[in-house]
């Protein structure tokens, strides 16, 4: 089944360059992550500061202000298609509440261990998430301005979409896919990682260009890792959750087959070189880093980084947000919390990039790219 995609102008304009340039795509070197010279700049859900997440104009927007690697998060529809949503739940990220053709589709899960209510990606077809429209997920802070004008994307499109705004910019641009909920969907008799194994496998550019493939669950990555071998474009990356109640949780896969392993202990030094023997990268969150102090201050950095590098990881943190909210107090200027900063992300990226670290993840690249750059 064909279906349109509603892009941007100047996106349709680049996707009609990329056809005509015919073996340029081919021609691009290889690209990989040992060869940056600078930290790499990943676009956390594209542009999403600036755009409605996991849209192809976030996707857009986020390559034209400078990031190396888009993030599409995976999850399966109903028909088995990988789309790209945060997770299964779609109901604050699309129209899907004001239609009424799909009320009788409202219902409650319980995913990874935490209750939702509302719609849900694998109860819907591809087709009919189609039909919905993407809507900003905090309006508050974005306002609403872009709402209803992008498609849920598939990952076959979303690679497609990359590769040619990659031969159109003449530099490969990187895929940092995360799989959702591994478990869950492999309980739920969806499992992602054969349909991500193959999607990858179909495409000639996810066949050379650089793929990161993340996940909070282990069993996963490790599977990957002997499925896949070691391809040279492709690397795996562990994400972590430290701080508070999260060093004694564990990733779904571990809860659920009755392990004791917590994210506190995959960040000690055994735990890092134990995600070393499967893993290339370890991507914590930002205050895993340099955590707050009780002032919400930037406190001393941890000995993460150190530690990874030590036991040869590299170590790329998530995620770097300009609005005051989301900034340590050091950063934050008197205009309100939900007021954009660009002045103090850029100045809390770099206190974050002496810390050493090898990548990071932003909402916004073009901010991250002038921290990076500078």
């Amino acid at each position: 089944m064909t279906h349109t995609i509603l892009l941007p102008l100047a996106p349709r304009r680049r996707f009609l360059k990329a056809a005509a340039l015919g073996t340029a795509l081919a021609a691009l070197p290889p690209l990989t992550l040992a060869q940056r010279a600078k930290p790499t700049l990943y676009a956390h859900r594209g542009a999403s500061a600036l755009r409605p997440e996991h849209t192809l104009g976030s996707y857009a927007k986020a390559i034209a202000d400078g990031a190396d690697f888009v993030e599409p998060d995976l999850v399966a529809t109903k028909d088995g298609v990988l789309v790209a949503r945060h997770e299964n739940a779609i109901t604050d990220t699309t129209d899907i509440a004001t239609r009424p053709e799909f009320a009788s589709r409202k219902t409650r899960k319980i995913i990874d261990g935490e209750a939702h209510e509302g719609w849900f990606v694998s109860d819907f077809t591809f087709a009919e998430l189609k039909t919905l429209r993407a809507i900003e997920r905090l309006p508050k802070m974005r306002g609403t301005a872009y709402d209803g004008q992008f498609q849920i994307v598939s990952f076959d499109e979303i690679i497609d979409f990359v590769a040619a705004e990659a031969a159109a910019r003449g530099r490969t641009i990187g895929l940092i896919p995360e799989l959702k909920h591994s478990t869950w969907f492999a309980q739920a008799g969806l499992p992602l990682e054969d349909r991500f194994v193959a999607t990858l496998k179909a495409h000639e550019y996810t066949r050379r260009a650089p793929v990161v493939v993340q996940s909070f669950e282990v069993a996963n990555l490790k599977a990957l890792r002997k499925g896949l071998g070691k391809p040279s474009n492709v690397t795996l990356a562990q994400l972590v959750i430290v701080g508070g109640a999260y060093d004694k949780a564990s990733p779904a896969d571990v809860a659920a087959s009755g392990g004791s392993l917590t994210y506190g202990d995959m960040v000690t030094a055994r735990g890092l070189r134990d995600i070393a023997a499967y893993a290339d990268i370890v991507a914590p969150n930002t205050r895993a880093v340099i955590p707050l102090a009780k002032d919400e201050r930037l406190a001393a950095p941890t000995a993460l980084v150190a530690d990874a590098h030590k036991a040869g990881l590299q170590v790329v943190v998530w995620t770097f947000r300009p609005e005051n909210a989301f900034l340590a107090a050091d950063f934050r200027n008197g205009d309100g919390l939900n007021a954009r900063n660009d002045a103090g992300s850029v100045a809390e990226i770099r206190r974050y990039l002496e810390t050493g670290i090898d990548g990071l993840f932003s909402d916004d690249s073009a901010l991250a790219r002038k921290a990076i750059d500078a």
